[in-house]
């Protein structure tokens, strides 16, 4: 019961945030400079066609005029046209979301599980050379933009070695699975099709890796960081002083109360990479939809900016959400002191 309270209390709150951010966007979309009007019909269209396009888009209204009919339409899950693409924006979405979620989700469970696992070594062999070398490794990992990894990925593995594929999410001649969830690698296991499958994983291991490694280095050093300050919390002494293997502490008593703050800069991390994976997108020409983003952006695709950022926030707010569930269930202090409050 307390949980079903929680929830329909940040989704309230959610509301009051998703209604505050479409506002904004919407004003700041409204006066970038350029006529969406004009951009839309070309510079040679004729006057006449540029405004009965003005009057059909409500461009010739006032901005809360505007924003209502955005407004009523984007609560019945329409967005309006792409001048992008001469599309429904909504079909836009169905199309390229689905490609920059399996790259962030791929590149989530890299950045989850090999960065806690080397924050783990590294403050289990604190001050050594393991740790040294895993402290400079992360180091260069956080300074390093992503698109720096994904050239370097690309020029290594796919042109030099020629291991890995370079571009789009399949192969020329590789079938593409019947579409269930638009995740090539789930539908080509829904469907059997093993080939398709990993044709899939190796589209991904490049872009996944290059946007993974920036999170992945800073997972590691905040769970090396929390893990060495609680090793000198008192409860770890008498442990220690009770002949408890240094395993069984590591992974009984400490690990859990450590993931605490990884878990938290994790749950960002993630929800960030869906809006930082514009340039290796480009690079490795993903269809996704951080790089159609970026597109709209240019050509000031007011539709289709407003719909990537209400999406990108929507994301935003549920991880939180998550993570403020797996963070009281890790740390039941939150839970107590959340209860004592009420």
């Amino acid at each position: 019961m307390r949980l079903l309270i929680f929830l329909a209390r940040r989704l309230g709150y959610s509301i009051f945030v998703l209604l505050g951010l479409s506002i904004l966007v919407f004003l700041i979309a409204r006066v970038m400079p350029g006529d969406p009007a004009r951009m839309a019909m070309g510079p040679r269209a004729p006057e006449w066609v540029v405004e009965r396009f003005r009057t059909e888009m409500h461009l010739d209204k006032p901005l809360y005029v505007q924003y209502y009919y955005w407004l009523r339409d984007a609560l019945q899950g329409k967005f309006g046209l792409s001048i992008y693409t001469r599309r429904d924006v909504s079909q836009d979405i169905g199309e390229f979301f689905p490609a920059t979620m399996e790259l962030a989700l791929f590149a989530g469970i890299i950045m989850g599980v090999f960065g806690i696992v080397l924050g783990v070594v590294s403050a289990r062999y604190a001050n050594s050379w393991i740790d040294n070398s895993v402290r400079v490794i992360t180091y260069m990992g956080v300074v390093t933009p992503a698109y720096v990894f994904a050239i370097l990925f690309l020029l290594l593995f796919g042109y030099v070695l020629n291991l890995l594929p370079t571009t789009g999410r399949l192969s020329p001649g590789v079938p593409a699975p019947p579409t269930r969830t638009g995740l090539v690698t789930l539908d080509s296991l829904l469907a059997g099709n093993f080939t398709a499958f990993f044709d899939a994983l190796k589209h991904l291991i490049m872009p996944g890796i290059a946007l993974a490694l920036g999170g992945l280095s800073q997972e590691a050093r905040i769970t090396r960081a929390s893990i060495t300050e609680n090793l000198q919390r008192d409860f770890i002494a008498l442990e220690r002083s009770q002949a408890i293997p240094e395993r069984v502490i590591m992974s009984k008593y400490l690990l859990k109360l450590s993931l605490i703050p990884t878990v938290s800069i994790l749950g960002l991390d993630f929800a960030s990479l869906l809006g930082n994976a514009f340039l290796v997108e480009m690079i490795f020409n993903w269809p996704g939809m951080s790089r159609y983003g970026i597109h709209a952006m240019l050509t000031k695709d007011l539709n289709a900016i407003v719909a990537v950022i209400m999406i990108f926030g929507v994301i935003f707010i549920t991880v939180n959400i998550i993570v403020d569930l797996v963070v009281s269930w890790l740390d039941p202090r939150i839970r107590l002191g959340a209860e004592r409050a009420k």
